[in-house]
């Protein structure tokens, strides 16, 4: 991890434990003990398309306070526009991440964001993702309990 994205990270993590009252945790977690750590399908605080693995670093997207969560989406995955009810910043900690806001998934409205980039997914604003030939891992901080709400019903996937 490069000193800059490693310095990103902390300060997210810093401004999101400082976000409210806590629950003492002491957490310090090496890349290889997050990747043993168990991994769901989409869950909780994602777009719940079929093949994200995600991972929840701290706290509870589904209960009130601080959480921290890692989605790692495979290739060629393209996630229609939604919302979420919280406030949220992320990082883009490996591969490319095609992120755009807007009601529809349009090519032209996605900006590429390399490993080390951050960007906000103001409460109720609707955006979209995708990958291209590569697989990307994001960690997205917020404070729940969340919400996954999509532009369009039909576009929500099915459990």
């Amino acid at each position: 991890m490069s000193p800059r994205l490693a310095a990103i990270l902390g300060l997210t993590l810093a401004s999101v434990a400082s976000a409210g009252p806590l629950h003492a945790q002491d957490l310090r977690l090496t890349p290889p003990e997050i990747a043993a750590l168990a991994k769901g399908g989409a869950g909780a605080g994602t777009s719940g398309v079929a093949g994200i693995r995600t991972t929840t670093l701290y706290g509870d997207p589904t209960k009130a306070g601080p959480y921290t969560i890692e989605i790692r989406v495979p290739p060629h995955t393209r996630i229609a526009a939604h919302s979420h009810k919280d406030d949220r910043t992320a990082v883009v900690v490996s591969g490319a991440w095609f992120f755009g806001y807007g009601k529809k998934n349009e090519d032209p409205l996605v900006k590429e964001l390399p490993p080390g980039s951050f960007y906000t997914e103001p409460a109720g604003v609707d955006h979209f993702a995708q990958t291209h030939d590569q697989p990307a891992s994001v960690y997205i901080f917020g404070y729940g309990p969340t919400s996954t709400d999509y532009v369009v019903a039909a576009d929500t996937p099915k459990p």
